[in-house]
C-alpha cells in the first residue's frame, strides 16, 4: 500500500501524529481514541504495510513508532507540485 492510500484515513493521520511524540503500545493509543483497540490494531497494520510506523517487541507488548523513512514517498509526491509551481512562478517572473 502507498502510504497517500494509508493517510487518507484521519484516524490514521491522526495515529501517525500521535506516534510523533513517542512510541507507543496498542493498548496505549487506544485509550486516545473513540475507536476499539482492535481497529486501533487495523489502522497500525496499514500504516505498517505502508511503511510509515514500525513494530518492536518490549517483552509482551508490541510498541509503535514511526518510521520517517516511510514519508519519503509522500514527500517526492508533493515535491512533484512544488517544481510545477516554482516553474510557473519563475515564468510569471520573466514577464
Amino acid at each position: 500500500m502507498h502510504a497517500l492510500d494509508a493517510l487518507g484515513n484521519p484516524t490514521r493521520r491522526t495515529i501517525l501524529r500521535t506516534l510523533r511524540a513517542s512510541p507507543l503500545a496498542v493498548g496505549e493509543l487506544a485509550t486516545r481514541f473513540p475507536v476499539s483497540r482492535p481497529a486501533i490494531s487495523r489502522h497500525l497494520r496499514v500504516l505498517e504495510d505502508a511503511g510509515l510506523v514500525e513494530q518492536r517487541h518490549q517483552g509482551t507488548r508490541s510498541v509503535y513508532a514511526v518510521r520517517v523513512q516511510g514519508l519519503a514517498s509522500v514527500r517526492e509526491f508533493v515535491d512533484e507540485f512544488w517544481e510545477t509551481a516554482l516553474s510557473r512562478l519563475e515564468e510569471l517572473a520573466k514577464e
